[in-house]
């Protein structure tokens, strides 16, 4: 499939969003293969309703286990987006699958969202899912001391705030400097002031300077990788460029890399099998984790193309 015809099949996806919610994620879960992983479903990380998780391990790591479990592949956490209003992990196995296809173990939680809670509410429901996985990994083959956090839009953020303000993970008897790096897609970084009604309520006033993650870097960051779509109307990308050059001021490692022709949605969605010859952001956050220290040779051998036109990857400047 080239470039034009992907993205134009994406663009279909996307605009069918508007008519049908969550349909084409459906679609791109119907054409994944099912050879690449094991998944471990509907594993409870706390007591509530939306404190759940699903696991996917890599083919080659569930092939050897439970009898040998401490495969110590790298683990990469993915929080979903939805305006911290909605969402649900199983519309997000395109997602699992494409990391465990390169050899990670995906953890893939739910999170309380609005208006079953306000912020934090679902920061702290991340920092549980996050040191569950992390007390978790060697038994599901993975490496405790190789846990990548990754979000898309609203999970971006939850990442990043994760990463930035130790106060949620130290919650949970974690440090952020136990996190291996940060991979965020599209996210809402420096989002204040709002104009929104709705977000002015999931953001109560008294704690909405505390939700911004540029708010809280002081230079000891894991390394993050952070991607923006072009053509993104959702959030806007000046998001990322602001959080980056805050990292690199304070001395932390940060590349930002941009998709020319992609948008909010495409960003995700080009993850899926189907769709990820459009664009190399699976390649590239692949090599990003493996950067970091999280390589690993528990990966299933990817018969994938590694097409580079759609990308412009760059360290971020100061200027």
């Amino acid at each position: 499939m080239n470039l034009k015809v992907a993205l134009a099949v994406l663009s279909v996806l996307v605009a069918a969003a508007l008519l049908a919610a969550h349909s084409p994620l459906r679609l791109l879960n119907a054409l994944t293969p099912t050879n690449t992983f094991r998944l471990f479903a509907d594993i409870p990380y706390g007591p509530g309703e939306r404190q759940v998780l699903d696991v996917y391990l890599p083919a080659r790591v569930a092939r050897d286990w439970p009898t040998e479990p401490n495969a110590g592949a790298p683990v990469v956490v993915f929080f979903y987006g939805g305006s911290w209003q909605s969402g649900k992990r199983n519309d997000y196995l395109f997602v699992g699958e494409a990391l465990a296809s390169r050899g990670f173990v995906a953890v893939v939680p739910d999170y309380r969202t609005y208006p079953a809670t306000t912020f934090p509410g679902f920061i702290d429901d991340a920092a549980r899912a996050v040191a569950w996985a992390r007390r978790h990994a060697a038994a599901f083959g993975g490496d405790p001391r190789r846990v990548f956090l990754m979000g898309h839009s609203a999970g971006a953020q939850i990442a990043a705030l994760l990463a930035t303000d130790g106060r949620y993970l130290a919650a949970s008897e974690m440090r952020s400097s136990e996190i291996a790096g940060v991979i965020g897609l599209a996210g809402p970084y420096d989002f204040l002031p709002l104009r929104d009604a709705t977000l002015e309520r999931i953001f109560p006033g008294d704690q909405r300077a505390a939700s911004q993650p540029i708010r809280f870097v002081r230079g000891n960051e894991p390394p993050m990788w952070l991607a923006v779509a072009e053509n993104d109307t959702v959030v806007e990308p000046g998001n990322t460029d602001r959080f980056a050059r805050a990292l690199q001021n304070a001395g932390d490692s940060v590349v930002v890399t941009r998709y020319r022709h992609l948008t909010h949605a495409a960003l995700v969605g080009v993850l899926g099998a189907p769709l990820r010859r459009a664009a190399s952001v699976l390649d590239d956050l692949s090599a990003f984790v493996e950067r970091a220290g999280g390589a690993s040779n528990a990966g299933v051998a990817s018969s994938d193309a590694k097409p580079r036109a759609a990308t412009v990857a760059s360290p971020v400047s100061a200027q």
